[in-house]
């Protein structure tokens, strides 16, 4: 791997590493000083965020691609401005939904999905950064946005504030991020049509909202993927069973979130038709050396779960490399779907919603124990990514036969 890819990596690992431990540190406070009934309000609010961020996924992956191609700023800027606004009317009805559907209070429920515009504005800034290949200051916003939307939850837990203000001051941090990341996008942008960063004759096209809606499709099947066995193992294993996965589970999101920075880095070279195949491979296979090093990394952790969480763990601990493959599994199909979005074949993620339809029935049918539900969860994921490429490699080919 080229040097310049090493510290691109580098960077982006860095500052995804800093915004992804503030917010799992956000919990811990407010874990302790909500008190269960505020805190229940403030978890799931927090939760029903990740399908408000579908959209900011999907329109980064969109302007970062057309930025590649080289499609007009001021298009794009249009583009995520109709992306916030319908965002910012859809997350009304969101928050109006959970007050019916999660019994949560007007005050917290607005405070947190008032957020959700602003995320599309802070996706589409760091899909310009990400289409020009600007990853060292890609990083740091990374980073910047982090503690801006975590650190002021945190003051406000600790401060004695409730629910409502924990969730109105991350809504403020993610508003003044935006603006941050929005200014810091168009100040650094170095004319995007640059015959560097993409090809110019075909710069000036609108690009229309439904891409991004297309692309939310595909970004919400690898947020299904990943979840989809935890979301259910309640609902088929026992209270106590239940437990010992979700702390695999653990192995498993570790596994996933450990290489994103590879797929942003590899992103707009997936999205440059002359180069997509190459880069594919190449991204593909640092994954694996990624994922085999961390399932025999987990393989080896495994025995010391009783030591360092609880005796109760024990019987999940021989399990932990399975979890830990099934994450990095994991990794590799959303690098597949990337490809998809920045190739905009989103027909390309049929066979996965497949394989996840097929998933369901037989957790359903047949997991009845923590190892059967790791097991079809690994199964399914193996599924998912050997279909996902046959897919591609079938594209690869009808493409090179036209040429």
């Amino acid at each position: 791997m080229p040097k310049s890819a090493v510290r691109s990596l580098g960077t982006v690992t860095a500052g995804s590493l800093v915004a992804n431990l503030l917010a799992y540190l956000v919990q811990l406070p407010a874990g302790r000083l909500l008190g269960p009934a505020a805190y229940g309000e403030f978890a799931v609010l927090l939760a029903a965020m990740l399908v408000f961020a579908v959209p900011a996924l999907a329109l980064q992956t969109v302007v970062a691609r057309e930025v590649v191609r080289g499609s007009s700023t001021a298009m794009l800027w249009r583009l995520i401005a109709v992306v916030a606004a319908v965002v910012a009317v859809a997350s009304v009805g969101g928050a109006f939904a959970m007050m019916a559907l999660a019994d949560t209070d007007a005050g917290p429920a607005f405070a947190a999905l008032a957020g959700a515009a602003p995320l599309a504005v802070i996706a589409g800034g760091q899909g310009f950064l990400q289409g020009t290949g600007r990853f060292g200051l890609l990083g740091g916003v990374l980073a910047v946005v982090g503690v801006l939307r975590s650190v002021p939850v945190i003051i406000a837990v600790v401060g004695g504030g409730g629910a409502t203000w924990a969730l109105a001051a991350g809504t403020l941090g993610t508003i003044v991020a935006a603006v941050a990341v929005a200014v810091v996008a168009v100040l650094t942008d170095p004319a995007v049509g640059n015959p560097a960063v993409g090809n110019p004759s075909v710069g000036h096209a609108a690009v229309p909202a439904s891409m991004v809606l297309r692309a939310s499709g595909v970004q919400l099947i690898i947020i299904v993927a990943v979840s989809v066995d935890l979301l259910l193992s309640r609902s088929v294993l026992s209270a106590h069973d239940a437990g010992l996965y979700a702390l695999g589970a653990v192995a498993t999101k570790a596994a996933f979130w450990l290489p994103q920075a590879v797929g942003v880095v590899f992103y707009p070279r997936l999205a440059d038709p002359v180069r997509s195949t190459a880069a594919l491979r190449s991204a593909t296979r640092v994954l694996l050396v990624i994922g085999a090093v961390v399932t025999l990394a987990a393989a080896f952790a495994g025995p010391l779960v009783p030591l360092v969480v609880s005796a109760d763990y024990r019987p999940v601990a021989g399990l932990l490399w399975l979890f830990a493959y099934t994450g990095s599994a994991l990794a590799v199909l959303q690098l597949l779907l990337l490809a998809v979005i920045a190739r905009d074949r989103m027909r390309g993620g049929l066979p996965v919603a497949a394989v996840l339809v097929v998933e369901v029935v037989l957790i359903a049918t047949v997991a009845r124990s923590v190892t059967g539900l790791a097991v079809l969860a690994a199964v399914c994921a193996t599924a998912s990514v050997l279909s996902l490429q046959l897919v591609l490699r079938q594209g690869d080919d009808a493409s090179t036969t036209h040429r």
